[in-house]
């Protein structure tokens, strides 16, 4: 039978970030308060160390390695954030790390993860099974994985985030949160329900890849190919049994939104809250906004996921809307 982590695993992993992730800031805007009619905090992990929540679940899970696992080192693959999570963290424990990213991922995050101390293995995502190639690499090497989701370390690291949130802000009525493979769901998901378990917790998927809504709807795994998005954070195929395990418990509902809904919300973080997001990271605010839940009058909290994208392609996109 599958252990599911618990919120006890959210409150250790806390506990061994502390002073290694930063406590980010849970911000608002007057603007969006008074367009929804909602009360909205947002919590900003685009301003976490290396400008992503995944942080947290990676340094939460490498903390644990024993003697033997950190002289042999660590091996992810990623579209980005859990690349450079992974990254700083081994280089912060004096781990050595390869990473495995696709060959498209946003440049930005491919030189940042190199500029970690990361070995970057590129690949192809869309003719290449990345977690086989992985696999081969750790055999070869004698390295350990960390996945980007599937693994209760990285789930209850993700779940400080809310953890934080329901600290600073008190009870929520909703939820939104960023939803790829599910791991910063599911430890949101855990601290809520032991946090403010009133609070409806709401997952967002962009509409290309809607893996998790239909997994949800469904009552199993569904995979899919790898959506075309510009959420390049959740270009994710599928849930994995753990995050699936606890969306299904402990989840709300699940939302899509467009590639255009992203971008109006990137274009209002910049505008408005003086913030750099990146398509992915907009997830949370498109589904508060446009999700058609009956927000008003609640108090909403929305996990802003990441901030890693390159200038020029933000620009590009905010332009052209």
């Amino acid at each position: 039978m599958l252990t599911l982590p618990t919120y006890a695993d959210v409150v250790d992993a806390a506990r061994r970030i502390e002073g290694h992730a930063h406590h980010t800031p849970a911000m608002r805007s007057r603007t969006i308060n008074e367009r929804l009619g909602a009360e909205l905090f947002f919590k900003c992990e685009n301003l976490q160390r290396m400008g992503a929540f995944k942080f947290r679940g990676a340094f939460n899970a490498l903390s644990r390695f024993t003697e033997a696992q950190r002289a042999a080192g660590v091996i992810a693959f990623s579209s980005g954030n859990h690349a450079q999570a992974v990254a700083l963290s081994a280089r912060l424990l004096g781990i050595p790390a390869v990473i495995v990213m696709p060959i498209d991922a946003p440049q930005a995050k491919i030189a940042a993860t190199r500029g970690y101390g990361g070995e970057v293995i590129t690949f192809d995502r869309f003719t290449q099974d990345r977690e086989q190639l992985t696999q081969g690499i750790a055999a070869e090497r004698g390295m350990t994985i960390v996945p980007p989701f599937n693994h209760p370390d990285v789930i209850a690291g993700q779940g400080t985030a809310a953890k934080e949130l329901f600290e600073d802000v008190g009870a929520l009525d909703y939820l939104f949160v960023c939803t790829g493979g599910g791991g910063l769901l599911s430890g949101c998901a855990l601290a809520a329900r032991a946090l403010s378990p009133e609070c409806k917790v709401i997952g967002v998927e962009p509409e290309a890849g809607n893996d998790a809504q239909q997994s949800f709807r469904s009552g199993a795994i569904v995979k899919i190919p790898v959506p075309h998005t510009i959420a390049d954070g959740a270009q994710t195929q599928a849930l994995s049994p753990l995050t699936f395990g606890i969306i299904q418990r402990d989840v709300h509902d699940m939302l899509t939104v467009s590639d255009a809904q992203l971008v109006e919300g990137m274009r209002f973080f910049a505008e408005r809250m003086k913030l750099i997001v990146e398509p992915t990271g907009a997830l949370g605010l498109a589904g508060a906004w446009h999700g058609g839940l009956p927000i008003q009058g609640k108090r909403v909290g929305v996990i802003v996921s990441g901030g890693n994208v390159d200038l020029a392609r933000f620009a590009e996109l905010v332009t052209a809307a």
